[in-house]
């Protein structure tokens, strides 16, 4: 068979001079027909052209040969002028003749003669029909006025020493240049900068006219002051730079003619040349420029892809990149499609971001500009949705596209992404890293409801603390150190301030096992027990591990997990392991030990110090392992008694077979198989499964509560009744539990997560809260087959504006309203007031139902300061003023001493921004976070609930105690508590309305005072406990009281006692009247409504993972990390409760409430 490879001819060479001349004659000998597709490019013009002009490569090496020469000629015009002698000669002749040697003048003929020959061919391959175009170019010009004049002196010598302005040949090399530049771009495939195109054509044109002045003045004062060519390049330097000396000045008229031309041709080319400059610098400035190359390679950087960028998104992102103190070395590169913002360049002119912040506008969809930012060579890439656009799907929409982008042109660069909408997310699975913000949002508000203050428990975790929280005083006393830090929890005037700021600053940090110092002691040991015992020693709280061949994250797996030496462990404390140096003390005093054991909340012991700036050296005692009876846990005897205290079991280090099976499934086994009678007559068994719908794609599968068979879509209304039932208002149902009421724009799928948490399997079905949601817009069929399986769950068209529709979704039944940002008042003119309606809305739902537990998100955190506000309120305005002091001082959550975000009433995504930027340097805190909030459940992973302490409780006395209870009989580890305490406010603005003045009335004073003195002995003592009277009242009823006709004394005192409590009738009680009133139109009795205005002034704060002496106190609730029921494979009931019973004794009504 024939090689077909060796029967196909060489390719044609490249065009060089010889084929152009001899064109391509080897192939005239080839029997086979050869087919030319372009005939025209055979001519020997065309090949000519193709040469000097159409290839890129061939044209550079001309335009570059050009340029040479004509630096020639003026290298050699420059010999010509040293070697002359300016003083032969009289009058004009020295401007008209030179002397010009025989070699000289032969260098520049040949010059002169292949400049010609190359112009000209030039102009006749560039001939495009009209000759004078070619001829009157002034290239063609000066080419003919400094050649033509050289080759006239070949045939006639007389002229040979003829004066020829070779000089002007600077601007041909000046245009040769500008053609080479351009020439050289096209041939190696890469444009440069219009910025280094204008440098270099300014600069050209600024030598180009000194060097022209130079040669004109020093030729034409040959017949003047016979200047040399350091004495003209002396003048002009001085003239042009406007310093005029003097000494050097040009003698005849004709120097000075060629000056003033100079001078005004400089005066017009100049400015336009800067001008340009300018113009292409502004725009530089507004799209950034280029990050080099060489930078990308030798230093670290990041890029942020934006659709807009706001100055609060940017600070939020710098102030937690930046926290990490290994990436203070990190550049960030923004890639953004609009211009820079006023308050973002503000920003970054500041030192500390100038040097670290690049601002690049562009966009991601375009491969030049991630070129530009070098994406390839990023260490990350950060990619963020709007979230104030109108359309948060297309918004969705352009964040997908900037990820394929991305992937496309740098597969390896890590993606961090930013969605919106759940349904968009499994398009960007490829991600390294994706937080969905609806997922998060309605997770995070449904856990509100069952654990308080779940959304301000998650932001402190996932926020960055540069050591603001630290206990540094109790530190600096206890180490001796002299060393002072300014702190926002030292500072802080009151105590729950004091503990709040401190507790604050924990975060999730990981460590192997293996390299641990907090945990490889408890290597072969229960989950459990090391949780515990790390507590108790190093003041650490172990949360969750990570086997080494398995990506999942487990968080509290139980006492039935044996930690081993490759687990990765997960623990929360202020700072990391690597951050702490450990000295241990071996010998104590008695007395100094005492001192150390317990000093109340404020003032910590050695062992649960530990700050997180720097390296700390802590001094541990010397802690083995006790007993259940030892002194750290049990209670002092008071009094001197010896009466019998309850005890604590220890802590086993490997699990009991029986112990954690009973404890943590005898209750839902309980409430599983024993029905109670009120249940079986209702009808409504609930069964657990996984739900058999989900309304969109990348939901992760949770276990929960469900029906046997879906409900109606008639039977999800709650306002109307049907054909399967008639009630038509919360009441009528009849529930026992208090509802969760929702209020959202529209049924989003994301609401679907809000469901899903509260319908948990772990969830006891007999706590379970009705849900409402109070919808503006009608949800669609798709969302209503989701939520028909799930129990207790309804739906009603309303809006929280109105009071009739708050009434019928049962608000004065309710638990916890949970008010959701709504995405057609996301985006305003003014950016804060995007929240505007939603605040004054909740600000309504605070008067009229002043104990009503209200859940509200907003746009911009700013905000939170108007929630619940008081105008009156001193406390708030104290606050106020703290959080103005931390924000001065840089706090990445200047508002966290606010009332409402420490009680966890208010909530931003925004603040969730944080999460996705922690990623970064801790890849784990994502799936942490969906982990607690519920969004996924690993096998064997433990879920977040809590416990309230109530007054049989108390006995256990402080958080360690309480650490060894929980894991010693149910297996659950503690991370923090939510406190609530009394405050003593002045009067607040809810009870007052109006200031108003004492009136003055001399005629009626004493029947007045006598009327005041009246109904205070009635009702109260003091009369500053009861609000102010009203002017207009009062006037009101001194005017009827003068018009009126004279009654008998029993009519006058009934009048006289109607028109004090018209005086003494406060705003709450004309709120209570108008809601009363209302129920009472609608049907509704308003006998629940008078427990909702029983409104007490109180606190509430986080103390996350206090210290082990922290003192419990009442109605306290503890968040608690419980395992896992399923993980573990129950035995028969009975068994189990009699053994549970007989291990635990005397504790089971302690353990029970536990």
């Amino acid at each position: 068979m024939v090689d077909l490879d060796s029967e196909v001819p060489p390719l044609p060479p490249r065009y060089r001079f010889r084929d152009l001349l001899l064109g391509d004659q080897g192939w005239q000998s080839d029997d086979r027909v050869q087919v030319e597709f372009y005939m025209n490019e055979n001519t020997f013009k065309e090949r000519l052209k193709l040469f000097f002009i159409k290839n890129q490569r061939s044209s550079l090496r001309i335009r570059l040969f050009n340029f040479s020469l004509k630096l020639l000629s003026c290298f050699l015009y420059i010999v010509r002028v040293l070697l002359d002698d300016p003083t032969q000669g009289l009058g004009w002749s020295p401007i008209i003749w030179v002397n010009r040697s025989l070699p000289l003048w032969g260098l520049q003929v040949s010059v002169a003669v292949i400049s010609l020959f190359e112009t000209l061919l030039l102009s006749y391959l560039s001939y495009k029909g009209n000759i004078w175009e070619q001829i009157l170019r002034i290239p063609f010009l000066l080419e003919i006025i400094n050649a033509v004049p050289f080759i006239i002196t070949i045939f006639w010598p007389v002229l040979r020493n003829l004066f020829i302005p070779v000089f002007l040949n600077c601007w041909l090399a000046k245009h040769a240049l500008e053609n080479m530049i351009n020439d050289l771009h096209r041939a190696i495939q890469r444009t440069q900068s219009a910025m280094f195109n204008q440098v270099l054509i300014l600069i050209s044109t600024l030598l180009c006219l000194i060097f022209t002045c130079i040669c004109g003045i020093q030729h034409l004062e040959r017949a003047g002051n016979r200047l040399t060519l350091f004495d003209s390049l002396y003048f002009c330097i001085v003239t042009f730079s406007t310093v005029g000396f003097g000494d050097v000045t040009p003698k005849i008229w004709p120097s000075k003619l060629l000056v003033v031309i100079m001078i005004c041709v400089a005066l017009v080319v100049l400015p336009i040349q800067f001008e340009q400059l300018a113009y292409l610098w502004m725009e530089r400035q507004k799209s950034g420029g280029n990050y080099s190359r060489y930078r990308a390679q030798t230093e670290k950087h990041v890029v942020l892809c934006v659709s807009s960028l706001k100055i609060d998104l940017l600070m939020d992102f710098l102030n937690e990149f930046y926290a990490h103190p290994r990436l203070q070395d990190y550049y960030v590169v923004i890639l953004c499609p609009t211009e820079m913002d006023a308050q973002v360049r503000r920003v970054l002119q500041i030192p500390m971001w100038s040097q670290r912040v690049i601002y690049l506008q562009g966009s991601a969809l375009k491969d030049q500009d991630l070129l530009r930012a070098k994406m390839d060579n990023a260490e990350a890439c950060f990619i963020l949705s709007s979230r104030c656009e109108v359309d948060r799907t297309a918004a969705d929409h352009q964040t997908i596209l900037r990820a394929w982008a991305v992937k496309d042109f740098a597969p390896n660069c890590p993606l961090y992404v930013q969605i919106l909408k759940p349904e968009n997310k499994f398009h960007i699975k490829f991600a390294d890293h994706v937080v969905c913000e609806e997922e998060f949002k309605y997770a995070m508000l449904a856990l509100n409801c069952i654990c308080p203050a779940t959304s301000t428990l998650i932001t402190l975790l996932v926020h960055t603390s540069r050591g603001h929280t630290a206990p540094w005083e109790a530190f600096r006393q206890l180490t001796g150190t002299k060393q002072t830090l300014n702190r926002e929890s030292q500072q802080s005037p009151e105590q729950w301030q004091k503990m709040y700021g401190r507790c604050s600053g924990n975060e999730v940090y990981h460590i192997s096992l293996e390299e641990s110092t907090f945990f490889a002691e408890y290597e072969g040991k229960s989950f459990t027990y090391a949780s515990f015992h790390a507590h108790k020693k190093f003041g650490v709280c172990l949360i969750g591990v990570r086997k080494e061949d398995n990506k999942n994250i487990l968080l509290n797996p139980g006492p039935r997990y044996i930690m081993s030496s490759t687990d990765i462990c997960f623990y929360i404390n202020i700072t990391k392991e690597e951050n702490s140096a450990f000295k241990k003390q071996e010998k104590h005093g008695k007395t100094h030990e005492s001192k150390l054991s317990y000093h109340g909340a404020s003032r910590l012991p050695v062992h649960s110090i530990i700050a997180s700036m720097g390296t700390v050296a802590i001094d541990l005692q010397d802690t083995g392992c006790r007993g259940a009876s030892g002194a750290t846990l049990a209670l002092p005897a008071e009094g001197g008694k010896e009466g019998r205290r309850p005890s604590i079991a220890p802590v086993l280090e490997v699990a009991d077979s029986s112990l954690p099976t009973c404890d943590l499934l005898s209750d839902q086994s309980e409430d599983e198989t024993t029905p109670s009678d009120d249940e079986v007559s209702a009808g409504f068994e609930y069964a657990k499964g996984y739900p058999p719908y989900s309304p969109y794609i990348g939901s992760s599968p949770t276990f929960c509560h469900l029906l046997h068979e879906k409900v109606p879509f008639c039977c999800l209304r709650l306002d109307k009744g049907c054909q399967h039932n008639y009630y038509e208002d919360a009441k009528a149902y009849g529930f026992k539990n208090k509802l969760i009421i929702v209020a959202a724009e529209t049924a989003g799928n994301g609401l679907y997560n809000f469901i899903v948490p509260l319908r948990a399997y772990y969830r006891p079905k007999k706590e379970l809260n009705p849900i409402v949601l109070l919808l503006d817009n009608p949800p669609d069929m798709h969302f209503l087959d989701a939520i028909c399986w799930f129990p207790m769950v309804y739906y009603m068209v309303g809006s929280i504006d109105n009071l009739d529709d708050l009434l019928r979704c049962g608000v004065t039944f309710a638990a916890n309203m949970v008010v959701v940002d709504k995405e057609s008042t996301m985006s305003a003119e003014e950016d804060y007031m995007a929240d505007a309606k939603t605040i004054v809305n909740v600000q309504t739902l605070f008067r009229l139902f002043s104990s009503l537990s209200i859940i509200t998100e907003l746009t911009h955190p700013a905000n939170m300061r108007f929630m619940q506000f008081r105008a009156k309120d001193c406390y708030s305005l104290a606050l106020s003023k703290l959080e103005k002091k931390e924000r001065e001082k840089g706090s990445n959550l200047a508002f966290m001493f606010r009332l409402p975000f420490a009680a966890g009433r208010v909530f931003s995504i925004s603040m969730l921004d944080t999460l996705l930027y922690q990623s970064f340097v801790k890849d784990y805190m994502i799936s942490i976070t969906r982990l607690l909030l519920g969004l996924d459940t690993t096998p064997g992973s433990g879920f977040l609930c809590s416990m309230k302490i109530t007054e049989e409780d108390l006995w256990i006395r402080t958080y360690a105690r309480l650490y060894q209870k929980l894991c010693s009989s149910t297996g659950d580890i503690p991370i923090g508590v939510y406190r609530t305490e009394s405050q003593k406010l002045t009067t607040s603005e809810s009870q007052i309305s109006i200031s108003v003045e004492e009136w003055e009335d001399t005629k009626d004073t004493k029947e007045q005072f006598s009327c005041r003195g009246n109904h205070r002995n009635s009702t109260s003592s003091d009369q500053s406990d009861h609000p102010l009277l009203r002017r207009k009242s009062m006037q009101w009823a001194r005017r009827l009281s003068r018009r009126a006709p004279r009654h008998s004394a029993k009519t006058a005192e009934k009048i006289n006692q109607q028109r004090m409590n018209l005086y003494r009738r406060s705003e709450r009680q004309e709120l209570a009247e108008l809601v009363k009133n209302r129920m009472k139109h609608l049907g509704l009795s308003p006998a629940g409504y008078d427990e909702m205005n029983d409104h007490q002034n109180t606190l509430s704060y986080i103390l996350i993972n206090p210290s082990p002496d922290t003192r419990l106190e009442l109605n306290d609730i503890v968040y608690l990390i419980r395992p896992d029921p399923l993980t573990y494979v129950p035995n028969a009931g009975p068994s189990r409760k009699d053994s549970f019973c007989n291990t635990v004794g005397q504790d089971t009504r302690e353990e029970t409430q536990l």
